[in-house]
């Protein structure tokens, strides 16, 4: 029988695939990160600050890829920050460092 890790972590997926589906056509904003990341630190307050400016417009998530290993992995992650940006549940971009310029860029031009 699967272990309970198994169980907890395909719902992580679900739960992941039904907040882009929720969205709809807003877009989606995805920062992959850690808590022992420093970058990932560092850029945690921008982040936090951009989803309060577009929260209206533009869903910000966060996955820690230590607590949703399975999103991670299904979402091809290979270093931390990065960040993902989804449409109508497909990925539209991405870009992977704490670059604040570059992320807010991108928000506003998919937006």
């Amino acid at each position: 029988p699967p272990s309970q890790d198994q169980d907890s972590s395909s719902q992580c997926v679900e739960a992941f695939d039904k907040t882009l589906a929720e969205a709809g056509d807003k877009l989606v904003v995805v920062d992959f990160t850690a808590t022992w990341c420093g970058p990932c630190q560092s850029i945690a307050p921008f982040y936090k600050s951009l989803s309060e400016k577009e929260g209206n417009s533009v869903v910000f998530l966060k996955v820690d890829v230590d607590d949703a290993q399975d999103v991670a992995q299904s979402c091809e992650i290979k270093c931390m920050p990065t960040f993902h940006f989804y449409k109508n549940g497909k990925k539209i971009d991405e870009f992977s460092g704490s670059n604040q310029a570059k992320l807010e860029e991108l928000v506003n031009s998919h937006k």
